[in-house]
C-alpha cells in the first residue's frame, strides 16, 4: 500500500469516527483510533493536524494537558526543526574536524557552511516571527517559495554581519572558534522558540467539523 493510499484511508477513518462517535477531544479521538487501528499516537496527531490545515477540522484549545511538546516533536510537522538543528550541528562538527586537504569531505563542509551562514539563521528567525498556521497574508506559508528563500538569505546576511561586528569588538574576537558556535547557538535558540510557539498555537483539545 502506498503512503498516499494509507494517508487517505486514515483520513477517511478519522472523519468516520468523528461523525459516528462524536469525540469531544483530540485526546479521546486519538485513544479511540489507537485502540482500533493500532497506530502510533504521533501518526494520528499528524493526520489530525493536516485536516486542520485543510480546514476540514476546527480545533480549539481547552486544556494544556491534551498533548505534549514531546509528542508534537515526533510528528511530521516538526521535521523542519530536526533538519535545522541537525544541519547546524553537522556543519559545526565538519568545520572543526575536516581540514582543507581532506577530499571529498571538504566539499560537504563548504556546501553545509554556505547553508549554515546564508540560510539557517534567517530561516530560524522567520519561523519564529511568522508562525505557519496564521492567515496567508501574515504566514510564512503565504509567501512564494522563492520569496521565502530570498527573505531567509537576506535576513541571514544581515544577522551574520551584526553578529560578526559584535564579535569583532568583543573580548573573544572574530574567528571560526567564535563565529561558528555563536551562529549555531543563535539558530538553535530561535528554531527551538519557533517550534515551541508552533506547538502552542496548534495545541488542540476539542474539535468541530
Amino acid at each position: 500500500m502506498s503512503n498516499n493510499s494509507k494517508t487517505n484511508d486514515l483520513t477517511r477513518i478519522i472523519l468516520e469516527v468523528i461523525n459516528e462517535e462524536k469525540p469531544q477531544s483530540v485526546k479521546h479521538l486519538t485513544k479511540m483510533l489507537k485502540e482500533s487501528l493500532n497506530l502510533a499516537e504521533e501518526e494520528i496527531i499528524e493526520s489530525i493536524l493536516k485536516l486542520q490545515a485543510k480546514g476540514v477540522l476546527k480545533l480549539k484549545e481547552d486544556s494544556p494537558q491534551s498533548w505534549s511538546l514531546a509528542t508534537y516533536l515526533k510528528t511530521g510537522e516538526a521535521v523542519w526543526y530536526w533538519v535545522t538543528i541537525t544541519a547546524g550541528v553537522l556543519t559545526a562538527v565538519l568545520v572543526f574536524t575536516i581540514s582543507e586537504s581532506i577530499y571529498p569531505w571538504i566539499i560537504a563542509r563548504n556546501v553545509l557552511g554556505v547553508i549554515f551562514v546564508l540560510f539557517l539563521p534567517g530561516y530560524a528567525l522567520m519561523k519564529t516571527l511568522f508562525p505557519t498556521n496564521m492567515h496567508a497574508k501574515t504566514s510564512i506559508r503565504g509567501l512564494e517559495e522563492i520569496e521565502r528563500i530570498a527573505l531567509c538569505i537576506g535576513i541571514s546576511i544581515a544577522l551574520v554581519s551584526i553578529i560578526g561586528l559584535l564579535l569583532y569588538y568583543s573580548p573573544w574576537g572574530l574567528d571560526l572558534t567564535t563565529v561558528v558556535p555563536t551562529l549555531l547557538a543563535f539558530t538553535s535558540v530561535f528554531a527551538t522558540a519557533a517550534v515551541v510557539k508552533e506547538y502552542q498555537q496548534r495545541k488542540p483539545t476539542w474539535m468541530e467539523i
